[in-house]
């Protein structure tokens, strides 16, 4: 069989084109917005179907150098760590905490679960990692980063497995977030239904004032991060005896950097154009890791996944109705507080968001679960959820 390689450039170019194609499609396609599917996503998952044809037919197999992937991957996580502000987590009040902890224990049962699964079907338990909270908690961003290590790990397959996981956590996460949350408004009486209100403007077409200098000074704090970020997690890996993601050093030291900024006033913050530095990174690399997979990888893993995936949805169903809604409060916040929770537990604060916009537009806005979920979900989350990772790889690898 033929192989054609792409360099390191050429799969950049790849990348970018394949998220101009997923932007196209995700306009084009009224269920993809709906859903909340990102348009890296659908652009990679696109090329991986046509080197999917290419393999199936024997006519061609199209490889990789993942150079850039991996380097855009670690400039997206440390644009994360800019985002904790450790200050504003503790006066943040009760919610953000409960909600952090709730966001914890399902991180321990989702790979409890997933990796309990696999092992009785008699498939190694880190393809259940995969299903489990680096694709359901962690999002397509999660899955394409942690995905290759467990590969190196010994899941060959791994990162296929977990962005295929990820990519039905999304579906699944906005087909059950509204329909629960209203569910327990109408069951305790919570709220009456509202006139429908005008949506609020989408967050990819946000705009704002700012300076170049400021575009500078915020990717040269990134790169410092980085640097320095490379050394925090090799000596991570060697205190701790197993391997953690390669960017959770960058993710760790960007969050001291921000907030010794912040506590001594040294400077602005450029937050805004961190953030969007961060969503450009993760478009790009989200499109090039997804443009890459080898859905062929997936045949003998179709009937444990499948069982897998659905052990995961009646957890976070069961979850969300007898532990994240009794303990937010059981009131018309709680309510959306369990849809939005649902979002971001099995796919990502975008869906997160969605679930709540569709619920306020029927029962009114709840400022509370508008604050809380993009704290936990967005921020927090995703540096337990690592750690949590990499110990369970090191366990079961």
């Amino acid at each position: 069989m033929t192989e054609i390689q792409l360099n390191m450039y050429h799969a950049l170019a790849l990348g970018a084109a394949m998220y101009a194609l997923g932007l196209v499609l995700t306009k084009k396609i009224p269920v993809l917005s709906r859903f909340c599917i990102p348009a890296p996503l659908v652009g990679g998952l696109c090329f991986a179907v046509f080197n999917t044809i290419l393999y199936a037919t024997g006519t061609a197999v199209i490889t990789f150098d993942d150079t850039l992937q991996t380097v855009f991957m670690i400039m997206f996580f440390t644009t994360v760590g800019f985002t904790v502000s450790i200050p504003l987590l503790f006066k943040s009040g009760k919610a953000v905490i409960m909600l952090l902890i709730l966001s914890i224990v399902m991180i321990i049962l989702q790979n409890a679960v997933g990796s309990g699964v696999m092992a009785l079907m008699g498939k190694n338990p880190l393809f259940g990692l995969a299903c489990g909270s680096i694709s359901m908690i962690g999002g397509p961003g999660t899955a394409a980063g942690i995905g290759p290590d467990l590969d190196a790990a010994g899941a060959i397959g791994g990162t296929t497995v977990a962005v295929a996981a990820a990519t039905f956590g999304l579906i699944f996460g906005s087909l059950l977030g509204g329909p629960i949350a209203r569910k327990l408004i109408v069951k305790n009486h919570l709220r009456d239904e509202v006139v429908e209100q005008v949506t609020e403007e989408d967050a990819d077409d946000a705009h704002f004032t700012t300076h170049s200098n400021n575009f500078v000074y915020g990717f040269l704090l990134m790169l410092f991060c980085v640097g320095v970020g490379s050394i925090v997690t090799a000596g991570l890996t060697k205190l701790f005896g197993f391997n953690f993601p390669i960017y959770i050093g960058s993710m760790l030291v960007a969050v001291a950097v921000r907030n010794v900024i912040d506590h001594f006033k040294i400077m602005e913050f450029p937050t805004a154009e961190i953030s969007t530095m961060g969503n450009m990174f993760l478009a790009i690399f989200l499109s090039m890791a997804l443009s890459g997979l080898k859905l062929w990888q997936l045949v003998d893993l179709a009937l444990p996944m499948i069982v897998a995936l659905a052990a995961e949805v009646l957890l976070m169903v069961v979850f969300s109705l007898l532990v994240v809604f009794p303990v937010m409060g059981r009131d018309y916040d709680a309510a959306m507080i369990t849809a939005g929770f649902i979002g971001f537990g099995m796919g990502a604060t975008s869906n997160a968001m969605a679930n709540m916009q569709a619920v306020s537009r029927r029962y009114g806005p709840s400022p509370s679960a508008y604050f809380v979920i993009p704290m936990v979900g967005g921020l927090f989350n995703d540096f337990f959820n690592a750690a949590i990772i990499a110990f369970a790889i090191g366990l079961l690898a």
